[in-house]
């Protein structure tokens, strides 16, 4: 199954049309692996997967604005896998780490916690305001970045090359 069709068939399978606060069968599934600079940038080495479960998802659904729920499901696989920016969560608050990505003019925030082995999306959210950030440590950013880039096999795209034809 495509990486980005894992949460809205999970959210199809086990949240939609639920009453708030219902409860629902916990199922876990693989979102996706971290990309290696992320994970080297991030000192992350040897726990790159990174897992959700549909308690978040019930959780965001009951929580958040349809609109906002919505752009995240569709889009949390770029979120997680290509973040714009990287920031260590607060202290107080649950997960390590708060992935950050632009999409459709909407700063999209999803925080991950840092298991024995992998990483757990605990939930996600649009950023409400331009300075809400600002709080944050930053940990990496993409624009910042001097390391070598995503690769092309990264990218889904295909590349030109040198190669004779």
């Amino acid at each position: 199954m495509p990486a980005n069709k894992i949460v809205p068939r999970l959210h199809q399978r086990y949240i939609v049309n639920t009453a708030q606060k219902a409860l629902v069968q916990n199922v876990s599934a693989f979102l996706c692996n971290l990309t290696y600079t992320v994970t080297k940038q991030v000192n992350l080495q040897g726990c790159y997967k990174v897992y959700i479960n549909t308690k978040v998802l019930k959780h965001c659904y009951d929580k958040r604005p349809a609109f906002e729920y919505d752009l995240i499901i569709n889009n949390i696989h770029n979120i997680v896998r290509y973040p714009d920016k990287i920031y260590e969560n607060k202290k107080n608050k649950r997960g390590d780490y708060c992935f950050v990505k632009t999409i459709k003019n909407e700063e999209c925030l999803c925080v991950v916690e840092k298991s024995e082995q992998r990483l757990e999306v605990v939930t996600f959210y649009r950023v409400p305001k331009e300075k809400y950030l600002n709080s944050f440590s930053l940990v990496w950013s993409w624009r910042d970045d001097k390391s070598p880039h995503r690769s092309t096999l990264d990218s889904g795209k295909s590349q030109p090359t040198n190669a004779p034809q």
